[in-house]
């Protein structure tokens, strides 16, 4: 580990050591007996086999295995009409494996960072924290913050979790009502030190937008139906809005009917930094539930002449066909999918559960794109009639009890083949985390 590693480390261990001494010394009861810290250890191997080599390193093929730790401290709130918190973390990545000629600069693993010669680096750290208010049923945060909305939401698919700088308020006044909203200026990728990113999209790349505003809400009418409704401006990039819909509707002690309904609306904003576009995409969704097996079947479609577009790295696509790899969201695509999940609780297992499922995709049209998110052919001839198909199978187990409660194995295998749009791929992820309550 290098020197700078241990001591970002030992800097946040003191520091995380010693705020609550000195709020316990200066502030009311309530600050120090809410706190919580807690620590996550999750080791990740990623395999990733390009089969038509179209990988960083030239060769076809990326892989890293590599072992995250996470700290995470949340204080309580001070006594008083207004009460005031902090939280803070502290993260290091450390390679296990990797190389030039397995893994390099501009792959998408996503696991480790790379040096100036391409080469995944031997370690990151990322250190960050939030000061926070409470008045009534409302929190705000001001600092390094991690949103979760259909239209925002922080990525945590790779070693260490994507965080955003800005302000964000949650509102809980009304039972069955969550309201959010928020302004951000910064992001973090998952395989950075820096926490003061520029925005970065997964199809159109970086984009030079000042800040990325938010607001919405969830609402539960009662335990089988619920919807959302949020809507977002990327400045100068982008308007979002977002529909949804998720609904139970039980037949039986064992067996219910399952819907959801996706939509969002994008168009551009401002000075256009990702081109002119309007975009609505939607996906729909029925399954059935029975005993320890759910089968669903899903379809989606984006009716706009450009990809739908979302912050790198991000879970910010609430989108029933977006799985492992593919997000099924080129323009005027058409897809659907199958999947089945079975839990093993139901026949003595509980913990151990399994899923596949099957989706293929057809009718990508880049005729009217625009030169952002254009793709063409070797001739220069925007690319039409696109097509492909991914196939995904994951097993995980969550120790129940023991010293290991809460330990979690998981494994996932993703195969897809497409047309010249989209890479040809066969890919492995076996992901060990172990969470820790220390306060």
């Amino acid at each position: 580990m290098s020197k700078k590693a241990v001591f970002s480390l030992t800097a946040l261990s003191l520091a995380l050591g010693s705020a609550p001494v000195l709020a316990q010394s200066e502030t009311a009861d309530g600050f120090i007996e809410g706190s919580t810290l807690s620590l996550i250890n999750r080791n990740y191997y990623f395999n990733r086999d390009f089969r038509d080599g179209e990988s960083a390193t030239g060769n076809g093929y990326s892989e890293e295995w590599a072992h995250g730790l996470m700290a995470f401290f949340e204080s309580g709130y001070t006594q008083g009409s207004v009460g005031i918190g902090v939280d803070a973390f502290a993260m290091l990545g450390l390679k296990l494996d990797s190389g030039s000629g397995r893994s390099g600069a501009g792959g998408s693993i996503d696991l480790l960072p790379h040096d100036s010669a391409g080469d995944p680096e031997d370690d990151f750290t990322r250190v960050g924290g939030a000061v926070k208010a409470r008045l009534l049923d409302t929190e705000i945060k001001a600092g390094d913050v991690f949103p979760a909305t259909p239209v925002v939401h922080f990525g945590d698919a790779r070693l260490l979790p994507e965080s955003f700088k800005g302000v964000t308020v949650v509102n809980n006044s009304l039972d069955d009502l969550t309201l959010q909203g928020g302004r951000l200026h910064a992001m973090s990728q998952p395989n950075t030190s820096n926490t003061n990113d520029d925005f970065v999209t997964f199809y159109g790349g970086a984009v030079d937008a000042p800040w990325l505003g938010y607001a919405g809400g969830d609402y539960s009418v009662n335990e089988n139906l619920s919807f959302s409704l949020y809507t977002s401006r990327l400045k100068d990039a982008w308007n979002q809005h977002y529909f949804g819909l998720s609904a139970t509707y039980p037949l039986s002690d064992v067996v219910a009917l399952l819907g959801s309904f996706n939509y969002y609306k994008a168009t551009d904003e401002g000075r256009e930094l990702l081109g002119e576009f309007d975009n609505n995409i939607w996906s729909s969704s029925l399954g059935v539930a029975f005993g320890a097996h759910t089968v669903t079947a899903s379809y989606q479609r984006n009716n706009g002449n450009n990809d739908f577009d979302y912050l790198r790295q991000a879970d910010s696509i609430y989108l029933n066909n977006s799985i492992q790899y593919s997000d099924f969201n080129s323009p005027k695509e058409q897809s659907w999918m199958l999947r089945y999940d079975l839990n093993m609780a139901g026949y003595g297992i509980p913990g151990l559960t399994f899923m596949t499922r099957y989706a293929r995709g057809w009718g990508a049209d880049y005729s009217n794109a625009n030169e952002v998110y254009m793709r063409q052919d070797d001739n220069g001839a925007p690319l039409t009639g696109q097509k492909r198909w991914e196939r995904d199978v994951e097993a995980r187990y969550v120790v129940q009890t023991g010293s290991f409660k809460d330990l979690s194995l998981r494994v996932r295998q993703a195969t897809t083949r497409a047309t010249a749009f989209e890479s040809d791929l066969n890919e492995v992820r076996f992901i060990a985390e172990y969470p820790l309550s220390i306060l």
